[in-house]
């Protein structure tokens, strides 16, 4: 059935949210026999998804989830007149009303089977009547790609394909874009008739000085630019997805990883993002979370001619549940508020964490190994459970690669932990003071390594700047090389009380060929610059230069031992690599001159 199909037989939409079910079954001599005993179950002898399989299973939950399907449309799709009105009447609840906060959803297929006169036969034409979704269609497809590559064989290719395939929409939650393909790729949806949001973050700045801005280049393609009062940090997108039924998530395309869509991104940077088709729930889940953030927006005020619009409104229960599928949002940490001068906004949960929660339970169950890929480790619950489990367990494999940037020294150290002690002294019992203490801004590699954890760092100069940085950007973990959790998400605080992000779970064997290629690229990264001996090279070149030594080299994944001996080998050499104009402004200084 093709998806103008699929609007037509949902234009009840509208009516369906207010129908009155003020017939029971047992009311209505008209019915006809049923097929199905009263109690007569489809499932003696076998588990639902043996008989149905998993996709079946799915399809039918978010076929009589959807607020838009009434008997009538049951009915028409093949259901029987008694399991379709039971069905829809059970549904409805005790106000017999869809489109209610008394709407029961079906949060497994027993319970569909637990329905008067729904048994062998109602639950086969069920079957029947999602047919289309699960033949010969994909099934949850995914795989990962991982930078840096050619930039035309990078995530951003396979972007801009999905964008040039959009027919009906795209939603897109993005806390950078620049590529002009990308936003070219994004204009011509428009051009073709597809509606286009997004949520940027850049147009929370853009907003106070909209003309020639990013966001104003984007409204002028017709695509609809709104705002958060946070951070909106998130890196995803679904193209043609569930905006007006739920079984539109079937054949959606979605895409969510670290990497922003930028050339940096794409070709400099350590960042993954992975593509998913014919994953529904994964694809409502994510829908829902771009509705709730989308409808708690502001306006760029830019393009009068874009109108706002919501989607079908998803609700938790409405998602079919699955045991191998996990998706953590820090948008659980706010609240939402709403101000007559500011408008619509989200209010950090005090205390709340989710995501770290959530990850400390990972580290607490492995079993062999923890390997994390992050440029940031700044998260007092994370580092202290790896603590933890290396303590408990030194035999556990416990490998962390971080970006230089998280490099410190002793002194540094030292006076970082000094500094957070006098913090807690001065708080004294109040509880705010005493979190905000010991939650911002400090950097936990020298505790992890003084503690003999593993850690190396991705070293490509001698001081950062975002100019010339080759940065380590992923934000993954992968536990007992099962177990990937991966997304937009940073190991800080920061992540988890004033920005949105999202870490998916992926598990084998669910998701085996995403798991593996989380476990090479791992494995890849650990040993930057190894094969071709750069260290030795690295130090051999500063300690043999006659005239200049560069300051910024080929990635090499370092030990703080090793990062510390390339730093004092360049200091020895060339002292001005302390003075104030170095450190004022690297982006000038890239080469040093040997004295």
């Amino acid at each position: 059935m093709m998806w103008e199909e699929v609007r037509l037989k949902y234009v009840v939409v509208a009516a369906a949210a207010g129908l009155l079910f003020a017939c029971s079954d047992a009311g209505d001599e008209h019915l006809e026999d049923s097929p199905d005993g009263e109690e007569e179950t489809a499932f003696v002898g076998g588990k639902a998804d043996d008989l149905f399989g998993e996709c079946h299973v799915e399809h039918i939950l978010m076929l009589l989830n959807d607020p838009s399907i009434d008997d009538e449309i049951l009915i028409r799709d093949g259901v029987h007149t008694r399991a379709a009105r039971n069905l829809v009447d059970h549904r409805a609840g005790e106000d017999e009303t869809l489109g209610t906060d008394e709407d029961r959803y079906f949060r497994a297929i027993e319970e569909v089977d637990d329905v008067y006169f729904v048994g062998p036969v109602a639950m086969e034409q069920l079957s029947n009547a999602v047919d289309e979704y699960c033949e010969d269609q994909p099934w949850r497809e995914a795989d990962s790609i991982f930078s840096p590559r050619a930039y035309h064989d990078s995530h951003i290719d396979r972007v801009v394909e999905k964008f040039e395939s959009a027919q009906r929409s795209i939603d897109i939650a993005m806390y950078s874009i620049s590529d002009q393909r990308a936003i070219s790729a994004l204009g011509d949806a428009v051009s073709r008739g597809v509606t286009v949001r997004m949520l940027y973050d850049g147009a929370n700045g853009d907003h106070l000085d909209t003309p020639g801005s990013r966001s104003a280049q984007l409204e002028e393609l017709g695509i609809d630019v709104r705002y958060i009062n946070r951070i909106m940090h998130h890196k995803f997108a679904i193209i043609d997805g569930p905006q007006d039924a739920l079984l539109q998530a079937s054949q959606a395309r979605f895409f969510s990883g670290s990497g922003n869509l930028s050339y940096g991104a794409a070709t400099r940077y350590d960042e993954n993002t992975t593509f998913h088709r014919g994953d529904p729930a994964l694809v409502l889940t994510m829908q829902r979370e771009f509705n709730h953030l989308w409808r708690h927006s502001r306006d760029l005020e830019w393009n009068e001619e874009l109108e706002y619009f919501e989607t079908l409104p998803i609700s938790s229960e409405m998602i079919p549940p699955r045991d191998d599928l996990e998706v953590l949002l820090t948008s659980k940490n706010f609240e939402t508020t709403y101000s007559s001068r500011w408008g619509a906004g989200f209010r950090p949960i005090a205390f709340s964490e989710v995501v770290a929660t959530r990850l400390v339970e990972l580290i607490d169950n492995a079993n062999a190994s923890i390997y994390i890929a992050a440029g940031f480790l700044r998260s007092r619950p994370v580092s202290e459970a790896l603590m933890r489990r290396w303590s408990e367990d030194p035999e556990l494999d416990v490998r962390i690669y971080l970006d230089q940037s998280e490099y410190i020294s002793r002194w540094y150290n030292n006076s970082q932990t000094a500094e957070r002690e006098d913090c807690i002294d001065d708080a004294g019992d109040d509880e705010s003071e005493l979190y905000d203490c010991r939650e911002r801004g400090f950097i936990f590699s020298y505790e992890l390594l003084d503690r003999g954890i593993p850690v190396r760092f991705k070293n490509y100069s001698f001081r950062w700047h975002y100019s010339y940085a080759l940065q380590m950007h992923h934000k993954y973990m992968i536990v007992d090389r099962n177990t990937v959790a991966t997304g937009s998400y940073n190991y800080s605080n920061n992540a988890e009380q004033n920005t949105m992000e999202n870490v998916i779970v992926y598990r084998s064997p669910h998701y085996a060929e995403v798991v593996d290629g989380f476990v090479e690229n791992f494995e890849s990264i650990w040993e930057t610059g190894h094969e071709e001996d750069r260290f030795d090279s690295l130090i051999e070149e500063i300690e043999g230069s006659e005239e200049e030594i560069d300051l910024i080299f080929e990635p090499i994944a370092l030990t703080w031992e090793q990062v510390t001996q390339v730093r004092s080998a360049i200091r020895d050499r060339c002292p001005d690599v302390d003075s104030e104009p170095y450190r004022r402004y690297p982006e000038n200084h890239r080469s040093c001159e040997v004295r």
